[in-house]
């Protein structure tokens, strides 16, 4: 079974930089599309970025384009991201997704338990 572990979220101030890390269980993620997401109280929950197996494509939410930066460790199951100038707005709980695919965007299956980030000003 897919499992997926977050870490990394915690309180940081406005223009500070947090990196978060999501480490796949299973027998391989050869195949697998994985991205975060994020949701704030009473928001629905958006992706923020998403990445193929290949790395070859990647998705961005407009929101973060040129702050944020997802990227890819196959060998250790890993993906990351990296967060920049992060800014109050930024303030939500973040997920880390996978799904069968080789399309970094849309509906996944796969979900972790959250990490939280929340950005003081």
């Amino acid at each position: 079974q897919v499992q997926l572990v977050e870490s990394g979220g915690g309180e940081v101030q406005a223009g500070a930089s947090l990196t978060l890390s999501c480490t796949g269980a299973g027998p391989t993620f050869r195949g697998y599309a994985m991205g975060w997401f994020r949701q704030a109280p009473g928001k629905e929950r958006d992706i923020v970025a998403g990445i193929t197996w290949s790395r070859f494509s990647i998705y961005y939410t407009d929101s973060v384009k040129g702050r944020f930066t997802i990227s890819r460790d196959n060998a250790k199951n890993t993906i990351y991201l990296q967060m920049n100038s992060l800014q109050p707005e930024d303030t939500a709980r973040y997920y880390c997704a996978a799904k069968y695919g080789d399309v970094p965007s849309g509906q996944y299956t796969y979900w972790g338990q959250g990490t939280q980030v929340t950005v003081s000003s």
